[in-house]
């Protein structure tokens, strides 16, 4: 590594500590409030929402379908049956191995 990347990590690093020191002074009172609740809730929703899709569609820089679609779309059919969370993951993850397995053949 250059020493120029070193000193965006360090900047970078530098940043989201100021930023994280910066949220004491935030007065108790806003985070409080209804409407700080549900701005939080709702990026929490859409961070996971992001992330779940990058995961999904992403192989490096192209855009993919393969058996993890097949995985999201078996765990979200669970999900929307009120699956518990374990039989969720379990059905998501056999999904994905029998997929792989159907396209190797």
């Amino acid at each position: 590594m250059s020493l120029d990347l070193w000193h965006w990590i360090v900047l970078a690093s530098a940043a989201a500590f100021a930023l994280k020191l910066a949220g004491y002074a935030v007065p108790a009172r806003w985070l409080q409030s209804p409407r700080m609740a549900q701005v939080a809730a709702s990026m929490t929703v859409a961070l996971l929402a992001a992330l779940t899709v990058m995961n999904t569609f992403a192989a490096g820089t192209v855009l993919v379908a393969d058996a993890r679609l097949a995985a999201l779309v078996v765990a979200g059919v669970a999900l929307w049956l009120r699956a518990p969370f374990l039989l969720v993951v379990l059905l998501g993850a056999a999904s994905a191995g029998i997929t792989r397995w159907l396209m190797q053949g």
